[in-house]
């Protein structure tokens, strides 16, 4: 019996006992909430019901809660249903009752833990949109983690995910960086505004590798020749860096695009026309106030160019039209401002602002022998994608960047993430399941396999009903991973989930030792683990990182 079973039971239970009191039952909740209790001696599961229904009704908690209790623990499945405290329901599930979760995770397979609660929404999911003047740094690769995490959550809830990249191949930093690869094609230090670092000596050298003459053209030609090759050489590595990290895109598009095209000209005048933008000391500024914001926000400077906003304008009306129906963007820590920017230029757009979605990453520090670590190889005091997955690999690297709240900064522990100990948690996990895999192997050594159809009634020990539960717990922490954009839930449970399986494996035998031969209980056992090695293999997919075999 599932907590959602429980949660039908217990409801239908509560109009029974209403209506035979003559009390009205359209008081009751469409769902009822049914948790696990913080003490597992309380029962296996608990609903606080009566205390939310018993005054609506005009009856005294306890009693209604009694009541219902009396009726509940008629059902087949319950073995009981008792009151605790001011009105708090427990319940204990019958051991059958309890295994039929097994049952049903073997049977989902690679499919346990989706769900429809997002089916029929198109998203347009943007992460990551590093510049393309350097290799992707810490904050760039922390998005890089946790929106591929969100990408992969939010499609096991039915939802069509478009993941995408924005590429900033316009404004003033693209010119900064092709200023400072001409600089270090000619041998001179990077300008004051510049960028160092070794990857910039390197593209400037393919530069001249590709166009042995581009420093003897005249300026204007020479500037173009180092933009067009050194910024596809610089995203061309982008690119490879993210796909070795196991993150890739749907979507590449170009910010230069909307110029070229006259979108952000179009933009620009439909706004005009419907009295978005009013002119004012030379410049067209959009009445962002209007719609939240906490101040007007020039979107053509006085000087005729475009303001940032006009591309980010230009750029939502695009996806609008693409026909997504939330558009998520995942920004740095120095971007709060662009929350009610966003939602400004929906709304002045005629939109839903609901249709703007942003998350705000908070920054990440890397920590050795209890020191920051500042320096990086190729970049200069940048640290990077590479200087990351050189040091701990790409699961750890992944792992650890995805099990924090993005509202939080965090310190990346190097000496930690090297560690093969359960201190180090993606170790922990990944370790949980190779440990199930090695049972299932050393189980088909001897000529078992699991069984969906064991007797597992017979899971009566207390640790075999908390991994039971645990299991049980999947598919609702992937609908809130999703419902609230937060990754690190799956992760943060992955790692429960590992508690629970080695308290079980340390009091249960689960294959048979020498001459020993296998009994239902045996069967039970393996049909247990395999839910469980499914579990581990389902969450660490949903976070892209591997489940190995072997360890």
């Amino acid at each position: 019996m599932t907590p959602a079973v429980l949660a039908e039971l217990v409801r239908s239970s509560a109009v029974q006992v209403l209506t035979a009191r003559d009390l009205d039952h359209a008081v009751l909740p469409a769902v009822v909430t049914i948790e696990r209790p913080r003490n597992p001696e309380h029962g296996d599961y608990a609903t606080n019901l009566a205390l939310q229904v018993a005054k609506k009704v005009g009856l005294p908690p306890r009693e209604f809660a009694q009541a219902l209790a009396d009726e509940v623990a008629k059902a087949d499945g319950v073995e009981s249903a008792e009151v605790a405290g001011p009105g708090f329901l427990n319940f204990r599930l019958a051991a059958d009752a309890q295994g039929e979760q097994v049952r049903q995770v073997l049977a989902a397979g690679e499919r346990y833990g989706t769900g429809d609660a997002l089916t029929g929404r198109r998203i347009n999911l943007e992460f990551v949109s590093a510049n393309p003047t350097g290799p992707v740094h810490l904050g760039g690769t922390r998005w890089a983690a946790v929106g591929d995490a969100l990408g992969r959550i939010l499609a096991a809830q039915g939802a069509e995910v478009t993941r995408e990249y924005y590429f900033n191949d316009a404004g003033a930093q693209i010119d900064r960086f092709v200023r400072s690869l001409i600089a270090a094609a000619k041998g001179e230090p990077a300008p004051e505004d510049g960028y160092a670092g070794g990857y910039i000596s390197d593209i400037a050298a393919e530069v001249l590798r590709q166009e042995p003459s581009a420093l003897s053209l005249p300026e204007a030609e020479r500037h173009e020749t180092f933009r067009r090759i050194g910024i596809e050489l610089m995203f061309t590595e982008i690119k490879q860096s993210l796909h070795e990290f196991g993150t890739d895109f749907d979507v590449y598009f170009h910010e230069g695009s909307l110029h070229e095209s006259g979108a952000v000209q179009r933009a620009v005048e439909q706004l005009k026309e419907s009295g978005r933008l009013y002119l004012a000391d030379g410049a067209w500024w959009l009445r962002s106030t209007e719609f939240g914001d906490d101040k007007d926000r020039v979107v053509i400077k006085s000087d005729g160019a475009p303001a940032y906003i006009a591309g980010d304008i230009a750029y939502l009306q695009d996806k609008i039209s693409r026909g997504f129906d939330l558009c998520i963007y995942m920004l740095g820590a120095d971007h709060h401002g662009y929350i009610a920017r966003l939602k400004a230029a929906a709304a002045a757009m005629g939109q839903d602002p609901g249709v703007v979605e942003v998350l705000i990453g908070q920054l990440v520090n890397l920590v050795s022998d209890g020191k920051p670590v500042r320096m990086s190889k190729r970049a200069g005091t940048v640290i990077t994608m590479e200087d990351l997955v050189e040091a701990v690999g790409v699961d750890a690297a992944r792992y650890e960047l995805t099990r924090y709240s993005v509202d939080s900064g965090i310190d990346v522990d190097l000496d930690l993430l090297r560690k093969h100990s359960n201190e180090n948690p993606v170790y922990y996990v990944q370790y949980a399941h190779a440990r199930l895999a090695s049972l299932q192997r050393n189980a088909a050594d001897l000529g078992l396999k699991p069984d969906a159809g064991a007797e597992l009634g017979l899971l009566t020990l207390p640790q075999e009903g908390d991994l039971i539960r645990t299991i049980d717990e999947f598919p609702k922490i992937v609908r809130k991973a999703a419902e609230l954009r937060e990754p690190h839930r799956v992760a943060r449970y992955l790692e429960s989930l590992a508690s629970m399986f080695h308290k079980f494996y340390t009091v249960a035998q689960v294959l048979p030792k020498g001459d020993e031969e296998a009994t239902p209980l045996t069967f039970a056992r393996l049909a247990l683990c395999d839910a469980a090695r499914q579990v581990f293999a389902n969450g660490l997919q949903l976070l892209g990182v591997s489940a190995p075999e072997r360890m």
